[in-house]
């Protein structure tokens, strides 16, 4: 089932869907145009490849392109956005593995212990994206052997040549501490939240470093990562039956469209679409 975007150009399409044979996977097959990805990040790991046009990912360390034959590589919580590269937009697959499929993955075929992810965030490797668009396939004609080894094989592939332990963080400045305690108050005000002042003055420090301390700690100010943080938890409440209009005032979002809006513009499919899949997904499944 293909949808269109909410307000999306109207060659637009994406589907962003679970496998039931593939458990720990999300994936999502989309044609984009002027639809962009405001910054966020994922708890888990973005594996994209572009079948056709160009995507221009915007990462901490500057904006990449993805075309035909290349593999993006996003590990988890790092923040970053996309939109068109050119005109014509971007086809592509994503694969959305867990921290915990790549792990097992890592524990099995490579050497890699202790936190694994990429060392690079973009790859010349048209065999394995062509990987990633075959998994999509297998996945969409029930063929879960097919699915499940196409997948193991593209992970394992990329871990050996372009995977490394990640270092432990562990916050150790005044700045860093602060922020993690202001990610704390934010995760338990999620529907009231503090003024940047208030926050500010809880914790102890001035508004504008806390401000800096945030952004340094996290990638992005404390509002964007709200905005984030609101989006993961109203996907939880979607999959498990809650209304969407129900799932916007519970996270803080003042009404339904709000949550439509922000929604779409991080998962990339509006929040009744996403719903409908996962209930297509355990029923089939």
């Amino acid at each position: 089932m293909a949808i269109q975007p909410s307000g999306g150009h109207k060659d637009e399409w994406a589907r962003h869907w679970q496998y039931p044979g593939v458990p720990g996977l999300d994936l999502l097959r989309a044609r984009y145009v002027s639809h962009s990805f405001t910054r966020h990040s994922h708890e888990g790991f973005v594996l994209g490849a572009v079948r056709r046009g160009i995507e221009d990912v915007v990462m901490p360390e500057g904006t990449i392109r993805a075309r035909p034959g290349t593999v993006v590589l996003i590990n988890p919580e790092v923040p970053h956005a996309a939109h068109a590269g050119v005109p014509e937009g971007w086809s592509y697959a994503t694969l959305y593995p867990s921290s915990q499929l790549i792990a097992g993955i890592a524990d099995e075929e490579t050497t890699l212990r202790g936190t694994v992810g990429f060392a690079e965030t973009i790859v010349e490797d048209e065999e394995t994206a062509r990987l990633i668009q075959a998994v999509h396939r297998a996945a969409e004609e029930g063929n879960a052997l097919a699915a499940d080894s196409l997948l193991r094989i593209g992970v394992a592939r990329l871990l050996r040549r372009h995977g490394q332990t990640l270092p432990a963080r562990t916050p150790q400045a005044a700045g860093s501490r602060a922020a993690v305690r202001a990610r704390e108050v934010l995760e338990g005000r999620m529907s009231e939240p503090p003024s940047l002042e208030q926050l500010a003055r809880q914790l102890g420090v001035s508004p504008f470093a806390l401000l800096r301390a945030f952004k340094s700690e996290y990638g992005m100010p404390p509002h964007t990562w709200l905005t984030n943080a609101r989006v993961r938890r109203a996907r939880s409440l979607l999959e498990n039956g809650v209304a969407p209009s129900e799932a916007a005032v519970t996270v803080g979002f003042t009404d339904q469209p709000h949550l439509n809006r922000h929604f779409t513009r991080i998962v990339g499919v509006p929040p009744g679409a996403y719903q409908r899949e996962r209930a297509r997904t355990y029923k089939t499944g």
